[in-house]
């Protein structure tokens, strides 16, 4: 994407304030998947996201084995032989790893252990404790049905089949499917690249004194944590004065070396907010207003090759902001099927809600059951969009669409919980 046309600048009604799902479709649709993919041992490829087809090299299970303990022997041989109690020689045992070495004849049996290879000429297993044994026989008093216990070669997987897709993340059952059909190592998508920083007078890095008017920056921590869920190699650039020479040389170093660069503060209407001035001047604005609370301020384009968001600088609106449209664009980046965020449930929210209809507002709640198991949420109260505290009290956004009005208790929300995404 060069052209400055290509960014779809100009918005059919509103040209300042964006619709949370017309940001998204854009954010999508101009974020490229990494093409560069590489080989990675599989102890490597934890949640990194497969860039090829995979498919079964052989049968699975390759060979047919018994499912439990017991005895394997062939079926119309009892039934030639019943009703009433039928005794079998037995003639040796079948373990896992180490088959029995032999065809068994008529009205014969051998003792097999669960996963050992079926001896040629049987074609069922009883389980050990529906009959009588001793060391050289067993006795069978009931009916079995032919093939009772068995598993199938290819009963799981035939050979050829495709067991996992380009653009599945590789999670721990993957990984185990993977080792299981003999793969040592995965071909999977480069991580993407991402270089954040934080801009503002006021800031300040940890362990460095504060004076009036200064405070910590925090937001660099909470971006790092949430990329680093997402298991991207990151850059942080620090904090960046409020200097129009600063913020244009940290955006020059930051495209060179990221796939995506971040930045919180500085995107507002303020005459010290020069990051989106900057972002005009060297690359291509695309949005910087959504109509979201809180998180009204995103400046979302590109400098250079590189994909850019500017986040607002409030603690809460960038944790907001980085799940709706960083997050899905980053997946996306990545290679990934299905970047969308977690599914929505449904609850019912025990606490009153004030809203206006127009646009999209998240708050901070807590999701749990009440003494009738049934799932309820509650906000955490002040809704500030500075107060990071409320955050970390909550485990889940009660998210109001944006033609919702206000609500009362017990009305039934969407409910957006943080596991998979904090």
């Amino acid at each position: 994407m060069n052209a400055r046309a290509e960014l779809d600048i100009c918005y059919a009604g509103d040209p300042e304030l964006l619709p949370v799902a017309e940001a998204n479709r854009r954010i999508i649709a101009h974020t490229p998947v990494i093409e560069h993919t590489e080989l990675v041992p599989l102890n490597a490829a934890l949640n990194r996201i497969l860039a090829e087809d995979l498919r079964a090299p052989h049968d699975v299970p390759n060979h047919t084995n018994a499912a439990v303990d017991g005895f394997a022997y062939r079926h119309a041989d009892v039934e030639r032989l019943g009703p009433g109690v039928v005794t079998l020689p037995v003639l040796g045992t079948a373990y896992a790893g180490r088959p029995f070495q032999g065809r068994l004849s008529a009205a014969q049996a051998v003792r097999i252990m669960t996963g050992a290879m079926l001896p040629e000429g049987a074609d069922t297993v009883i389980m050990q404790e529906q009959v009588e044994s001793d060391t050289d026989s067993v006795r069978i008093d009931r009916p079995v049905a032919s093939g009772a216990n068995v598993r199938h070669a290819g009963e799981d997987l035939r050979a050829g089949t495709v067991v996992l897709r380009t653009g599945m993340r590789l999670m721990p059952a993957e990984l185990g499917l993977l080792a299981s059909l003999g793969h040592a190592h995965a071909r999977v998508f480069r991580r993407p690249r991402v270089a954040f920083f934080s801009t503002g007078d006021e800031l300040r890095s940890i362990g460095e004194p504060l004076t009036a008017g200064e405070v910590y920056d925090s937001n660099r921590y909470t971006l790092r944590g949430m990329l680093n869920r997402l298991d991207v190699e990151v850059f942080d650039l620090g904090v960046v004065r409020d200097e129009p020479e600063q913020i244009e040389a940290t955006f020059r170093r930051a495209a060179s070396m990221a796939d995506v660069v971040l930045s919180s503060g500085g995107v507002s209407t303020g005459e010290a907010d020069y990051v989106k001035q900057t972002l005009e001047s060297m690359g291509q604005v695309g949005f910087w207003k959504i109509a979201i609370r809180p998180g009204r301020p995103l400046a979302f384009g590109r400098l250079g090759d590189a994909v850019f968001f500017g986040l607002p600088g409030n603690p809460v609106a960038v944790m907001v902001t980085f799940y709706e449209f960083v997050q899905p664009a980053l997946r996306r980046m990545m290679g990934e099927r299905d970047p969308r965020p977690t599914p929505l449930v449904r609850a019912r929210c025990v606490s009153t809600l004030r809203k206006k209809p127009g646009r999209v507002e998240y708050y901070r709640a807590v999701l749990e059951r009440d003494e009738h198991d049934e799932l309820v949420v509650r906000t955490t109260g002040r809704t500030g969009s500075g107060l990071l505290h409320t955050m970390s009290d909550a485990n889940c956004f009660i998210v109001l669409a944006e033609a919702c009005e206000s609500l009362e208790p017990g009305s039934w929300v969407d409910v957006h919980p943080f596991f998979g995404l904090v």
